[in-house]
C-alpha cells in the first residue's frame, strides 16, 4: 500500500499504516527493516511478507531516518523517534509507547 507516498508492505489496513496485528488509534507508525530496507507496520507483518532474513538496525546507524508517521508522512530518525515521546514533532499525533516492548525486534540493544 501507497502511504504517504512510501510503499509499506504487510497487513497493512489503512492510511496511516495501521495492520491487522496493530490498529489502535495510537497504531500509526511504519518501521523501516534494516535488512530489506522496506517499511512495515509491525515485526509480525515482516515474519509474514518479509525478506525472510531480519536483521535490526546497529546503533551506529540510528542517525538513518526509519520510523514513518502514519499521521503526516513524516520520516524520523531513529534517534528521534527515541526521543519524541510517543509523538510526531511534526503532527504531534499520538505513537503507541507500547512499541517499546518490541524494540529489539528492530533496533541494536
Amino acid at each position: 500500500m501507497l502511504i504517504h507516498g512510501h510503499r509499506i508492505k504487510g497487513n497493512v489496513i489503512d492510511s496511516e499504516t495501521r495492520c491487522t496485528h496493530y490498529h489502535k488509534e495510537i497504531d500509526r507508525i511504519a518501521i523501516k527493516f534494516y535488512c530489506c530496507n522496506m517499511y512495515y507496520p509491525c515485526f509480525e507483518c515482516h515474519e509474514e511478507h518479509g525478506c525472510g532474513n531480519p536483521k535490526v538496525w546497529p546503533k551506529e546507524l540510528f542517525n538513518q531516518k526509519a520510523i514513518l508517521c502514519g499521521g503526516c508522512g513524516n520520516e524520523l530518525t531513529i534517534n528521534e523517534y527515541f526521543a519524541c515521546n510517543s509523538s510526531c514533532p511534526i503532527c504531534f499525533a499520538a505513537f503507541n509507547p507500547g512499541c517499546s516492548l518490541h524494540k529489539e525486534f528492530y533496533f541494536e540493544g
